[in-house]
């Protein structure tokens, strides 16, 4: 696992090559083993900063060149099935090492972009081609490692981190109608950046730089689903689909147990990295395994589950029991380095976990992907119910101008309740896209843009059009697998994937995800809903698969997502920062980006009896805020 850079110069007004040097310093917690970068040409330059996981000796370090002289790699990523395609398709080549990255460099000089179907592995590279002149970029299928670009007048750059590439001339210009999405969601749709000109590349895309500074991008996979197509079990039954599955997961796993590192697993007590910790200790002996407790909100400490599985394997476990003030210790650390707006507030439990995994291994594999290819989630759940119709369904809605006035937080078990039928209710009026919409959201389209200053270039039109993709995936004649299809295109890159990438690289800590190698996708996504979800939960069959590998307790047990104390936090601790710096009245008014009066009815409903979900909204603010400060008064 590393950190990439690098540039393609269309004039000489620019010392790009120096500012490839500080770029790469940037992602020093990505690659903390070795750090160089390689002027290709007068024009191109690429660095790569180093995690040393597979062949840790010198001669694996990048800028690596092939043999010819003619190919040069920076890769950020893991190929797991290196050793295969090394006997398949390169047997006849001569290796200068055993990495991972060898092999796909000769793989790309032999076949070009057509090796990257080959790949089984999370990834994001950039090859420089000396007889062409011409750089290749490329994202693996489902966007687990991060590949951003840069383009101008003068020059186009990319970086596996937004901050690097401040590092080199680029203009940072707000896009405020990318920041009405961020005040709805709490993070920025993959297909979107808080900067204008900056560009996440696309999973599973790829993109050449010619030797004229054109940049073309290319899809080179897609998960093979069309929405609106209901799937019938025509092909393998249930119960074979279920041994097919198993037998899928066992080997994903077992691919990604290659290191020449110390390795391990999350383990959280839920179904999902239960499963992953079940597969690999059938193949490791003494597995490392680690989870994290709270010991403030035993409603939220899992550790008893998962000492159940670890005590079930034996594996080497570890439980880190973290306070509320440990966590809160760690908030600014994490703003200091996430280099964009990024609210989703339980990564304040992953940095910590990872910080804490870092010190043992180097390599850890988790659960992520689960909940968002068999249905895992209670929205799952709702938009279950809400398209089957039942006196329940008539009742909220009947009931929902009386729920309406009833307080509502998230802190609460009985406020939470009328939080959550408030939101079911005004979703099953909306049609499947904007329901969805809605239930991914924690403000409506109207309310985000209350909050935000009057701009010229901010509208409702524009706003309601870079939200259309979700119509592409949720269709009125689809089922649920639509559902779990967008889940895969925005929540998955945008939220989960992001979170993981950036709190272990920030601890410089190797996560690896087997429930998404692409086998287990596809299978995923040839299976009928009815497979994945009924009236009694979702993962049915993902649970059942693995029933008799793992403790019955885990399946009688509740599914809690973490809730970080915010509100607590900004009725204390945080409150300084929200009343006297970055959500001050002067600052709001000289800063010009948010509505004075907006904010401040906010706030007001922050510390009422009725707060709702106020703590995300400004939790999402304070993070934006505490983002602008340190990108625009450098």
């Amino acid at each position: 696992m590393c950190g990439i850079a690098g540039y393609f110069s269309k004039s000489d007004n620019h010392d790009l090559a120096g500012c490839l040097q500080s770029a790469i310093k940037q992602l020093q917690k990505r690659g903390p083993d070795f750090q160089q970068t390689k002027t290709c040409s007068p024009k191109i330059g690429i660095a790569h900063a180093r995690l040393s996981i597979i062949d840790t000796s010198a001669v694996a370090h990048q800028p690596m060149t092939d043999h010819t002289g003619r190919f040069t790699i920076v890769f950020n990523g893991e190929i797991f099935n290196y050793r295969e395609l090394k006997e398949q398709h390169l047997a006849s080549e001569a290796f200068q090492s055993h990495s991972d990255t060898e092999v796909l460099l000769l793989l790309y000089s032999k076949y070009k972009e057509k090796c990257l179907p080959l790949l089984n592995g999370f990834f994001s590279f950039a090859i420089y081609d000396a007889q062409k002149e011409e750089l290749f970029l490329a994202r693996d299928r489902y966007g687990i490692k991060p590949l951003v670009i840069y383009q101008s007048d003068n020059f186009i750059a990319f970086a596996s981190e937004m901050k690097a590439l401040y590092k080199f001339p680029c203009k940072k210009i707000l896009d405020y109608n990318t920041l009405a999405l961020y005040l709805q969601l709490n993070y920025i749709p993959p297909q979107y950046s808080i900067l204008q000109n900056f560009e996440k590349l696309g999973a599973g895309c790829y993109a050449t730089i010619s030797r004229d500074g054109d940049l073309k991008t290319n899809t080179w996979y897609k998960i093979p689903f069309k929405a609106g197509a209901i799937i019938k079990s025509e092909g393998l039954d249930y119960e074979t689909s279920k041994e097919k599955l198993k037998q899928l997961v066992h080997e994903s796993v077992e691919r990604r147990l290659v290191s020449d590192v110390p390795l391990g697993t999350f383990l959280s007590g839920g179904i999902d990295s239960s499963i992953v910790t079940a597969c690999a200790a059938s193949k490791v002996k003494s597995l490392n395994t680690f989870s994290i407790g709270f010991k403030d909100e035993p409603y939220f400490d899992e550790t008893k589950y998962a000492n159940l599985v670890a005590q079930k394997y034996g594996t080497n476990h570890t439980v880190f029991s973290i306070s509320n003030d440990e966590m809160f210790e760690n908030i600014f650390s994490i703003l200091d380095y996430i280099d964009e707006p990024f609210a989703d507030s339980s990564a304040i439990a992953v940095y910590i976990l990872s910080q804490k995994t870092r010190q043992k291994v180097t390599v850890a594999l988790s659960g992520d992907g689960g909940d968002e290819l068999f249905a895992g989630y209670n929205k799952h759940k709702a938009e279950l119910q809400a398209r089957n119709a039942s006196a329940l369904n008539t009742l909220v809605r009947c009931s929902l101008p009386m729920i309406k006035m009833l307080p509502k937080s998230r802190h609460g078990k009985l406020g939470n309740l009328f939080r959550q039928i408030q939101r079911f209710g005004e979703g099953m009026n909306l049609s499947n896209s904007d329901r969805y919409w809605l239930w991914c959201s924690f403000n409506t389209t109207g309310t985000a843009l209350q909050l935000l200053h009057k701009q010229p270039e901010l509208s409702e039109g524009e706003v309601m059009k870079r939200r259309k993709f979700v119509e592409e995936w949720v269709t009125d004649a689809g089922d649920l697998n639509d559902v779990l299809y967008a889940d895969t295109q925005l929540v998955l890159p945008g939220d989960m994937l992001t979170k993981v990438d950036f709190m272990s690289m920030a601890n410089s800590l190797e996560v690896r995800v087997p429930l998404l190698d692409y086998n287990v996708v596809d299978f995923a996504f040839s299976l009928p809903i009815d497979f994945k979800i009924d009236k009694n939960g979702g993962k049915k069959i993902l649970k059942e698969a693995f029933r008799t590998e793992l403790p019955n307790e885990l399946y009688t047990r509740p599914k809690r997502g973490f809730e970080v104390p915010l509100l607590k936090w900004m009725k204390s601790g945080l409150k300084d920062l929200i009343e006297n710096e970055l959500l001050q009245d002067e600052f709001i008014e000289q800063q010009k980006v948010f509505d004075k009066s907006a904010i401040k009815n906010l706030k007001q409903k922050l510390y009422s009896n009725n707060p709702e979900d106020a703590q995300a909204t400004i939790w999402g603010l304070l993070v934006f805020q505490y983002w602008w400060k340190k990108t625009f008064n450098d």
